[in-house]
């Protein structure tokens, strides 16, 4: 049965469209620790209109990014120095939350512009991107179907991170729990240039991200009273998101 549609004159279509499945779905699973990585840089604006305007001018600019890896992606793979400098530019913006975190009990630091953020959202878009890119490349060869679901999944990060900036409102250690997210795949990407032997099936980087995010979710932040002046600053910030 399997044969003869595969030898169909449809069998392209079908198999084309499974590739494509796959592709979103491993983009989708790809994108979560990217997208709260994103909703932390954006979530230091502490203005939804900027927060906004943030992610969408700085994933237009990642997508740009991400084109030009795809159709680069042949060439970038045979220089290891790319692979660790996302690690290492994935590494540092860890080590700057967690240093930052101790040094003012935790607070987001409020950022001094907009275009400070922009492109650090590209840029650690890209350094992920170095990741899903190459598993993407290994999936499929065609140039058109890797483009279509890179497309498909920045579009997916950019609600999936404005989702991330509420639920930072919302629970206690969502964040540690992204920035611990980012960590692995930053390890992950200097093992390959390390020794890619070591380097963890993408099935067990999956599970401990989902260990990491269920912990991430396991504590709410006790919200202050509804007639507090800072229950009606989050309230307004939350408005300002879904507009």
């Amino acid at each position: 049965m399997l044969d003869k549609i595969f030898n169909s004159p449809f069998s392209v279509g079908v198999e084309t469209l499974f590739l494509l499945i796959v592709l979103v779905a491993m983009e989708a699973v790809l994108a979560a620790d990217n997208a709260i990585a994103l909703a932390t840089l954006t979530r230091t604006l502490q203005h939804p209109t900027l927060e906004r305007r943030a992610l969408n001018i700085g994933l237009g600019l990642a997508y740009v990014f991400r084109i030009l890896l795809i159709v680069g992606a042949t060439w970038v793979v045979q220089f290891w120095q790319f692979e660790l400098a996302g690690a290492l530019y994935l590494l540092w913006l860890v080590w700057q939350y967690f240093t930052t975190a101790e040094a003012d009990s935790g607070k987001p630091i409020q950022a001094r512009s907009l275009w400070q953020i922009i492109p650090l959202i590209a840029l650690t878009d890209l350094a992920f991107s170095l990741d899903s890119v190459t598993t993407a490349i290994a999936i499929s060869q065609e140039l058109w179907l890797i483009i279509l679901g890179g497309t498909i999944g920045v579009i997916a990060l950019r609600f999936l991170a404005g989702l991330f900036i509420r639920w930072l409102q919302e629970f206690t250690h969502l964040e540690d729990a992204g920035y611990l997210a980012v960590a692995l795949v930053g390890l992950r990407l200097l093992l390959r240039v390390a020794s890619p032997d070591l380097v963890p099936p993408e099935w067990m980087m999956v599970s401990l991200i989902a260990v990491l995010f269920v912990w991430g979710f396991s504590k709410r932040i006790q919200l202050p009273l509804q007639n507090s002046p800072n229950a009606s600053k989050i309230t307004e910030h939350e408005m300002g998101l879904n507009e």
